[in-house]
């Protein structure tokens, strides 16, 4: 089966971790930590995958933070996205915006403190 997993560069890997866990209740599949305390984890949330990698500019992977902002956002399909919207501002994500219905869709969006773009969602209808 082909999946598409992310990996999200983040200054403060080890943080970002336990943030993804605190708001979204992700699970820790795979980690690995290198003398310095830099990490690549695989971080499951509901069975979706996903990958944190700490930044490094001798590796060419800056963080949103270091480039200012990121081009990508994540959509994570959940069964209530309100309650999951709430708890990332709970636990330190930022509002891009207020949850909204339109275009057959709950979303809402926030910024997580690593400068990543979260959206939760879910259809409201069936699909066109």
């Amino acid at each position: 089966m082909t999946q598409i997993q992310p990996m999200l560069t983040i200054g403060g890997g080890t943080k970002a971790v336990e943030f993804y866990q605190a708001a979204f209740g992700a699970v820790v599949a795979y980690w690995i930590e290198d003398p310095d305390g830099n990490i690549v984890a695989r971080l499951s949330i509901d069975g979706a995958e996903f990958w944190v990698h700490d930044a490094s500019a001798a590796d060419g992977n800056p963080s949103p933070i270091d480039l200012g902002g990121s081009p990508v956002r994540i959509v994570l399909v959940v069964d209530d996205p309100d309650a999951l919207y709430t708890r990332a501002l709970i636990c330190g994500a930022k509002p891009h915006g207020e949850m909204v219905s339109e275009h057959g869709w709950r979303t809402g969006r926030v910024v997580d403190p690593f400068g990543h773009h979260w959206e939760m969602a879910k259809q409201l209808g069936p699909s066109a």
